[in-house]
């Protein structure tokens, strides 16, 4: 038993690791398509906060619109699961980035 919530522990340790990583690169990145960051900027939030909560921006604030509704529409999507999906999103950039 303790075999498995030490290699859970191991794996989330990973998991954690390899999203710092993908944070630093996300820095390097060029021009990025605004759907591309949309989606990056909700699964960040997800994976650092949670569930989006609060009241929705005003109608006269569309950017923070966006995002917070980028955002909401993954809620109660796991922090791992956020994590892994934002790794894997930088990761499919930068390799688009040298096709």
């Amino acid at each position: 038993m303790s075999d498995s919530i030490e290699n859970n522990q191991m794996e989330l340790g990973q998991i954690q690791q390899d999203f710092e990583q993908a944070c630093a690169k996300a820095r390097q990145l060029p021009d990025v398509d605004p759907s591309d960051l949309l989606d990056l900027y909700a699964l960040y939030k997800q994976a650092v906060v949670g569930d989006a909560s609060g009241p929705r921006p005003g109608i006269l604030d569309l950017r923070k619109q966006a995002k917070f509704d980028a955002w909401a529409a993954i809620k109660g999507m796991p922090v791992t699961e956020a994590m892994q999906s934002y790794t894997r999103r930088i990761n499919e950039l930068i390799e688009e980035l040298y096709e």
